[in-house]
């Protein structure tokens, strides 16, 4: 297994953990607050540390599905890499700005959310931008498996 297709295998199993997790009542604890908040049903904080509600969950469970699937090769699991870099930067991004940090009212991504997410995002972006052009050119095996 190449480091591409760990980096899709590993965030997968782990977002889909966390987004499994966060449908049991008893691993989150329920915030009273839901200004700028449309969808509540599961508004908590996982583990009393991390926002969450159903879309965020779902969103979870689909990153995870879908890197767990991209972990079969090197092609799919830099595409999955290069998306989750974009797409978690943004959410990043977004969930530091106050007005913003409820996902226009689709889910929470305030706070340590987005510390992680920004994280994640850099992780990301080395698995898909910057580690595959490491890769000597003269090997197309090593990135086409």
């Amino acid at each position: 297994m190449t480091p591409f297709q760990k980096f899709a295998r590993i965030f997968g199993l782990i977002y889909a953990a966390v987004g499994i997790l966060g449908f049991f009542p008893i691993l989150v604890q329920p915030i009273a607050d839901t200004t700028g908040l449309d969808v509540v049903a599961g508004y908590g904080r996982l583990l009393g540390i991390f926002p969450i509600n159903v879309t965020h969950n779902l969103v979870h469970l689909g990153l995870g599905l879908w890197g767990i699937w991209a972990a079969k090769t090197d092609i799919a699991s830099i595409a999955f890499a290069k998306t989750n870099a974009v797409l978690l930067a943004a959410l990043a991004a977004l969930g530091f700005v106050p007005a913003t940090g409820m996902l226009f009212g689709l889910a929470p991504i305030y706070g340590i959310d987005a510390v992680l997410h920004a994280a994640t995002a850099i992780v990301a972006g080395y698995f898909g931008y910057i580690l595959p052009t490491h890769i000597h050119h003269d090997t197309p095996a090593a990135i086409h498996h």
